[in-house]
């Protein structure tokens, strides 16, 4: 097979997985927008919006709410499809021992952005509101909330704390492929432990046991990747041991 038919075969491989991924998608939009209303509801009677009346100031702003109510729950269900056809579509290219190896990053990274979307929403969200609504007091602000920033606000607490619980899988997998190293990670901790505080105190209010509930865990993820890491790189040592 030639490089010109071989393109052609990937491509079409490819696009079969796109379609799977986008047919996935196009499903949990819709089954996101009929469960909206329950899901808004819950939100509405969580710590998070207690004491908050929400107002729209457009024809448009419930309108808006709905799909990106429907567009998180989408994005949620979709990202394990859209790991495993990542994963299925390089297959063929791995040995059966990377295969199975790199197999078990599609659960893990589904589990680890699910526990940082929880932790976003549950933990930082509801410090998050509570200080800005201190403030807002503090000046003496009529507080008069739209239901669009507030669910914007929402949105982008609550998605980075689930991108940022990805470092354990995404160290991993660059050590596997040899551009990280435990002692690369050990070289640079102090100034990963600085750019976790750096993004701890962007996502956090600025008061200090808000930022400590936030930095904490982002560093404890980096610690956690770093042993995952020194693991890894003992066992390939013995293995390579034992082969000798």
């Amino acid at each position: 097979m030639d490089i010109k038919e071989n393109l052609v075969v990937h491509l079409t491989e490819l696009r079969k997985r796109l379609i799977v991924v986008a047919t996935v998608l196009l499903g949990a939009m819709c089954a996101g927008l009929y469960l909206s209303p329950a899901i808004l509801r819950y939100v509405q009677a969580r710590p998070g919006a207690s004491g908050i009346e929400w107002n729209v100031f457009s024809l448009t702003d419930g309108l808006f709410v709905y799909m990106k109510c429907a567009f998180l729950f989408a994005i949620l269900f979709t990202l394990p499809v859209l790991l495993y056809q990542i994963w299925a579509f390089v297959r063929p290219g791995l040995t059966d021992a990377e295969a199975r190896g790199t197999l078990a990053f599609v659960p893990a990274s589904f589990l680890l952005f699910l526990t940082g979307t929880v932790f976003g929403y549950y933990v930082v969200f509801p410090m998050m509101v509570g200080f800005m609504k201190t403030m807002n007091a503090s000046i003496g602000a009529m507080e008069t909330y739209g239901i669009d920033r507030y669910f914007s606000f929402l949105f982008n607490v609550v998605f980075p704390m689930g991108v940022s619980f990805e470092m354990p899988v995404v160290v991993l997998f660059l050590t596997r492929l040899g551009l990280l190293t435990p002692e690369r990670l050990k070289g640079t901790r102090k100034y990963a432990y600085v750019g976790l505080a750096i993004v701890g105190a962007l996502i956090s209010p600025p008061d200090f046991i808000s930022h400590l509930s936030v930095t904490i865990p982002l560093i404890a993820l980096f610690e956690i990747s770093a042993a995952l890491a020194g693991h890894y790189y003992r066992r390939l040592a013995t293995l390579s041991t034992n082969t000798q």
